[in-house]
Parts: structure tokens; sequence; C-alpha cells
């Protein structure tokens, strides 16, 4: 992938507030998290790669994939459909790892705790 990252999407994935961040200290998983979040359309070209992946660290991952739902459902009168698109792209592929939506999983036991 030869492409350019938003600074927004990169800091969004990294957990990295400041842009001061390497581009070459970035996992290979994560500049494809980047590259489908921009652009939603791709995803169904890139299931086969995230399902395959072995990736360094599964818990950065997965908290990469968090942030975006939660920054997408903050940010979703924003822009909707921009949104939905990124919330959806990030469920999809935690569901595909991880066999569940880890944030529904929580929510669920905080309801249930009331």
């Amino acid at each position: 992938m030869n492409r350019s990252y938003s600074l927004e999407t990169l800091m969004l994935i990294t957990g990295k507030i400041s842009p001061e961040t390497s581009f070459a200290d970035i996992r290979e998983e994560s500049l494809m998290l980047c590259e489908v979040i921009e652009q939603p359309q791709k995803l169904p070209f890139y299931i086969e790669t995230f399902y395959n992946m072995d990736i360094a660290d599964e818990d950065a991952f997965r908290f990469a994939l968090m942030r975006i739902q939660i920054d997408s459902d903050l940010r979703m009168n924003e822009d909707i459909q921009r949104h939905q698109h990124r919330r959806y792209v990030a469920r999809t592929i935690e569901k595909l790892l991880f066999s569940e939506i880890l944030l529904e999983h929580i929510q669920g036991a905080v309801l249930e705790s009331e």
C-alpha cells in the first residue's frame, strides 16, 4: 500500500494524541485498518487478509477497533454516512477476528448490573 492517511485516523488507530509518532513505527495491520476505515468500500477485498493476518499485538488492535467505534458513535451527527461506514468496518473486522463485539459485551454487563 502506497497511500497517505489522515493524521486524525492514524492518531485514532494508534491511540496517540500527538502527531509525533513515526509512520515507520506503525504496524502493517494498523495501516491496513487505516486503509479500510478511510475507504470502507475496500473492506470486501481485505476480509481474507485480515482473517489470515498474524497480528503482533491483538489487544492493541482490538482497542483500535473499539476507539473507531466509540469515535464514530460520538461523531455520528457530523456525517452520518461516513461514521456509519467506519463503525460498520470496525465491528465487522472485530467480529471476524474475535467472534464478538467487546463493546456490546461490556454494555450488556453494565445494563445487567443496573
